[in-house]
């Protein structure tokens, strides 16, 4: 007889944690990584207004990020759950699976951008603006794999809102210091992005999607280095604009040679799968470190 392991067997997934998948709760670097220029965004204006960063306008930076990141990921999701379940990366994923109906995932997109329109009248009429701006970049994104060559860097005129959102938020315009901080952040996200991206090409190249790590081909570690290297520029220029002491700078040297040393494990032979995932939690890591140096230049205590 064949013994019954039943019991055994775990208990099955609630709605509520599959909505969290959804949402990518459960993988904070994805949040994190989008909050963390907008936080940029908060102490560098509040630097150029010779003042400190306002309270109120971090708890909505973060929360307006956490709302809109997931809206983000609702859409991505829609747009992809067709494709998802032929990548080894997202097959698992809530729509991808149908342990999730599409009415469920419409659903929570409704209550993410209600949230994140709540949160936007908070803001200047210039942010509010920017924030309607920025929606259907978001909403475009995940579709544009299928027809640009490049959909990195439409992720990355995404996540360059997040820095022109909160600055005119601070200051109530966008001025030069503004643009050489997004400037800093299109190019991050278009490193840190592409060399995530470099984990999916065989899936992609089946499926038939476009990423930037297919686009660049052979030079793809070639074209991470430039973004990383433009990036840094852009920091350090915006540091010596705004004054910011060694604290920051030591921040963009630590951001430097880590980003050094990833551009030379991408020239390996071959290169663990694991490695990718690991590099995009460094560039978390590497989002605190500047902003800490960036508040502790910005209050004069370094």
């Amino acid at each position: 007889m064949t013994p019954d392991l039943s019991h055994n067997a775990p208990p099955p997934e609630s709605t509520w944690l599959k909505v969290i998948r959804l949402l990518r709760w459960h993988k904070p670097a994805g949040r994190l990584i989008l909050m963390l220029p907008a936080l940029w965004s908060v102490v560098a204006a509040s630097k150029s207004q010779q003042q400190l960063p306002p309270l109120q306008m971090i708890v909505v930076v973060i929360l307006g990020s956490l709302a809109t990141s997931a809206a983000g990921c609702v859409v991505n999701d829609l747009w992809d759950r067709d494709i998802d379940p032929l990548v080894a990366r997202t097959k698992n994923r809530p729509l991808a699976e149908r342990s999730l109906s599409i009415q469920v995932g419409i659903g929570v997109l409704l209550v993410a951008t209600i949230c994140a329109f709540l949160l936007s009248t908070y803001l200047t009429p210039l942010s509010f603006g920017l924030c309607f701006a920025a929606v259907p970049v978001i909403a475009i994104y995940p579709a544009c794999k299928r027809f640009f060559a490049v959909p990195q860097l439409v992720l990355s005129i995404a996540w360059g809102f997040a820095v022109l959102i909160p600055w005119s938020a601070v200051t109530g315009n966008l001025d030069s210091y503004a643009w050489e901080l997004w400037a800093a952040v299109i190019a991050w996200t278009m490193g840190f992005d592409t060399v995530y991206a470099m984990s999916d090409r065989e899936d992609d190249l089946k499926v038939g999607v476009n990423s930037s790590a297919l686009f660049f081909g052979k030079y793809v570690t070639f074209a991470i280095a430039i973004f990383l290297a433009i990036a840094l520029s852009c920091l350090v220029w915006l540091g010596q604009d705004l004054q910011l002491g060694y604290a920051y700078y030591l921040a963009c040297l630590t951001a430097a040679l880590i980003w050094a040393w990833q551009c030379k494990q991408l020239t390996q032979i071959e290169i663990s799968t694991d490695f990718y995932q690991n590099a995009f939690g460094q560039n978390v890591w590497i989002g605190f470190i500047v902003l800490a140096g960036m508040f502790a230049s910005s209050l004069g205590i370094a």
